[in-house]
């Protein structure tokens, strides 16, 4: 799963993307918020409660279809929040009176929407996320740097897709090592240095981060290659390797400039502290 945020108005909706069953899933309780046009989150949520109560005494199959994910509240920390997909939540969306439905329905249609046109045409989420990228402040240099990046990586794991390597934990294994052995600390310990919680490390890399980091998995799935590199402890070789070389790379400049590579910094914003999960 994939924590994003969406905008709305002036309201934000937290939403997870399910990359198995390719469906974003968006927090009931935002959604309520933006119907009854209720800025207390506690009331909204209690509006929900009743809400759900009837709907259940109703029969309404909507509510049970409903799920409960976890997701990050306004302290930071993550709970299990009630969430539905677009079709679900338009459907209860019938059951709220309100002058603000016939919208949300309209937007929620249109994620939809965009989403089965990225699926015949991966470019227009690219040219999305560059727009995304580019209303946050980005340049067209780090903008450039962070997609070829994502090129790098994207054929990385259809690598490991195709050689035994199961995606989520087995991904995030390989992931680690890599990172580990190119930057000497681990994606979790980076994340902390640069102050993030659920956000995307490398939409808050520097240049440097994102070169370095591109070098380490370009040189594992070559050196994977080269081997044919099959299941967990091969390709657990192939990734130490190559993030060893990126290494190197990266103590070579670090002694001829005289900075250190891993920097702290980041793109938060400094009142919401969110950053680019809107993609």
């Amino acid at each position: 799963m994939k924590s994003h945020l969406a905008i709305f108005e002036d309201y934000k909706i937290r939403r997870l993307y399910d990359e198995k069953t390719e469906m974003w899933y968006f927090s009931v309780v935002d959604i309520i918020q933006v119907l009854i046009q209720q800025a207390n989150y506690q009331t909204a949520r209690k509006y929900w409660n009743k809400l759900k109560e009837r709907l259940k005494k109703e029969g309404n199959e909507s509510v049970t279809n409903c799920h409960r994910l976890k997701m990050e509240a306004a302290d930071g920390k993550q709970y299990l929040t009630d969430v539905a997909s677009a079709e679900i939540l338009l459907r209860l969306v019938q059951s709220i009176p309100s002058p603000k439905a016939e919208p949300i329905k309209l937007w929620l249609a249109k994620v939809g929407y965009e989403r089965i046109q990225e699926m015949a045409d991966p470019s227009k989420s690219l040219d999305r996320a560059r727009e995304t990228w580019k209303k946050y402040g980005r340049s067209e240099k780090w903008i450039q740097q962070r997609m070829l990046g994502q090129e790098t990586r994207n054929k990385l794991t259809d690598y490991w897709k195709e050689h035994d390597i199961k995606e989520g934990d087995e991904f995030a294994i390989l992931t680690n090592i890599i990172h580990q052995e190119w930057a000497e600390i681990s994606v979790k310990e980076h994340k902390n240095i640069k102050g993030l919680k659920t956000q995307n490390l490398r939409d808050h890399m520097s240049e440097a981060e994102l070169i370095f980091t591109a070098l380490a998995e370009l040189s594992t799935r070559q050196i994977a290659e080269s081997i044919d590199a099959t299941g967990m402890e091969e390709n657990k070789a192939a990734g130490k390797e190559g993030g060893g070389i990126a290494k190197k790379a990266r103590l070579a400049l670090e002694k001829r400039t005289g900075k250190k590579v891993i920097s702290s910094g980041n793109y938060l914003n400094p009142k919401a502290s969110k950053l680019i999960d809107e993609k």
